[in-house]
């Protein structure tokens, strides 16, 4: 007996509708219609936003409400567990300074990069939009920038009670990036000193670390429905001067990124005897996942394996390098960005900078950078210069409507840097392996592995790590 089985077939989506990046276009085009028709609608009858108006305000504040709400564990585990990986490295002391140190030269450059674009390009001027009412102008306060680095509890927050217009009173609690980072490196170092005592609390911030990287994944999942509530709300509320502007603040984050990438960073790896060209080679499979993935933390693991088996950096100061860099080197998200995000949102609400405000945007952009996160250090960094520059914070909403088109160059940068300072210092202190530095790979993505000379430099690093640190 014979039978017959019938094969049912299904429709699949094509692959290209599966690819991240059509999905944040796609975002970007349903977000403009609906903000277009949302705008065309006007106020409800009593004068209020219209239905569309509110549901893409609420898609847009929600989105950038969950990623701020990673910020803080994200910064906690990872910057105890970097500083607990220096217990792997001989002269840790001298390396890590000199690693902070690379670190705020590369971002003091970056953040000049920017302020110069910012004030050629003009992203922000003659859009004609006014102040909003809630601004009572400011021009940004040293001493209280200063004071603000010293916690004043456990978890640096800070609670705060209003009252609406009904009369009902409101409480939001929020914090300070910058006093979390000091007290993640306290907390650190005191896990140094401690020794084996501390490793159950290491263990454990290790595995909480591990599920945070997991969480934030998703998040990133859902930036193609976070950029059509933002994109649509920003068009909806400030009309076609929107588009225009983002175009040009768009633009202007790219040159800086290009900029650096591509004659800032090849100057510093020639300055320093090495090859470019190896260079490039080597991290690129690291800044391919970056713009990909938008997560320098997402990115972590193969950036450490091209650091190491790449670029020839011992892997025992790889393994606290590269995490550290992954949560504080942000060349594009911590200098390049808020430098001209700064400039832009003055711009677009006609609010002029002066010369002690640029100098603020320069020491904001080379501190607050160490208190950048993986995933969401746009929006760490965008709020916190803002916010120390006294500008509308309205412009936080307004900029993350193209963030998902920005993040993609801005993550590759900050990846490239993050493999660039471990392996300028290991040079500079004589411990990086030029053998592994300069060995041809031949298209691969990493160094030839068939070489059984070089797979043995390569599996030895840790025994010559101990000789040459």
């Amino acid at each position: 007996m014979t039978s017959t089985a019938s094969t049912s077939t299904t429709r699949r989506l094509p692959a290209w509708a599966g690819s991240f990046g059509v999905q944040i276009i796609a975002g970007l085009l349903i977000g403009l219609i609906l903000g277009l028709v949302a705008r065309q609608l006007g106020p409800g009858a009593d004068g209020k936003p219209n239905g569309l108006m509110t549901a893409l305000a609420t898609i847009g504040s929600s989105y950038v409400s969950i990623l701020k709400a990673a910020v803080v564990p994200l910064i906690f585990t990872a910057v105890v567990s970097s500083i607990a990986n220096l217990r792997q490295v001989t002269n840790a002391a001298r390396l890590a300074w000199n690693t902070l140190l690379w670190f705020a030269i590369t971002a003091l450059i970056a953040v000049t990069i920017g302020i110069v674009l910012g004030t050629i390009f003009q992203p922000g001027a003659g859009t004609g939009t006014a102040t909003p009412q809630d601004y009572k102008g400011g021009t940004g306060d040293w001493w209280a920038f200063v004071v603000g680095l010293f916690p004043s509890n456990f978890l640096g927050l800070s609670a705060s009670t209003k009252a609406a217009e009904s009369g009902a009173l409101s409480t939001s609690v929020s914090f300070n990036v910058l006093q979390i980072l000091v007290i993640a490196v306290v907390v650190g170092i005191a896990a140094l000193k401690v020794g084996k005592a501390a490793d159950p609390f290491l263990k454990l911030n290790g595995s909480a670390l591990a599920v945070i990287q997991k969480v934030l994944w998703w998040i990133i999942r859902l930036a193609p429905l976070g950029t059509v509530g933002l994109i649509g709300n920003a068009v909806a509320s400030y009309g076609w001067t929107t588009i225009g502007s983002l175009g040009k603040f768009t633009l202007a984050i790219y040159v800086g990124l290009a900029l650096v990438m591509f004659v800032v960073y090849p100057v510093l790896i020639k300055a320093h005897g090495l090859s470019i060209k190896q260079y490039f080679s080597g991290v690129w499979p690291a800044v391919q996942l970056g713009f990909v993935s938008r997560s320098s933390i997402g990115t972590l693991p193969l950036t450490q394996r091209v650091t190491e088996r790449n670029l020839g950096v011992p892997r025992a100061y790889a393994s606290f390098a590269v995490p550290l860099g992954a949560t504080t080197k942000m060349d594009g998200c911590a200098a390049i960005y808020p430098a001209i995000a700064a400039i832009f949102v003055a711009q677009f609400f006609g609010i002029d900078l002066n010369l002690g405000q640029y100098l603020l945007i320069v020491l904001v952009s080379v501190l607050g950078s160490a208190a950048t996160a993986g995933t969401t250090g746009a929006v760490v960094m965008l709020t916190l210069t803002l916010s120390t520059l006294g500008l509308p914070l309205a412009g936080v909403g307004l900029l993350l409507a193209v963030d998902p088109i920005v993040d993609m160059g801005r993550t590759a940068l900050n990846v490239a840097g993050q493999a660039l300072v471990p392996t300028i210092v290991a040079k500079r202190q004589g411990i990086l392996n030029q053998e592994l530095y300069n060995a041809p790979r031949n298209g691969n993505p990493f160094a030839d592995d068939s070489d059984e000379e070089l797979a043995a430099l390569a599996d030895d690093a840790p025994k010559r790590d101990a000789v040459n640190a």
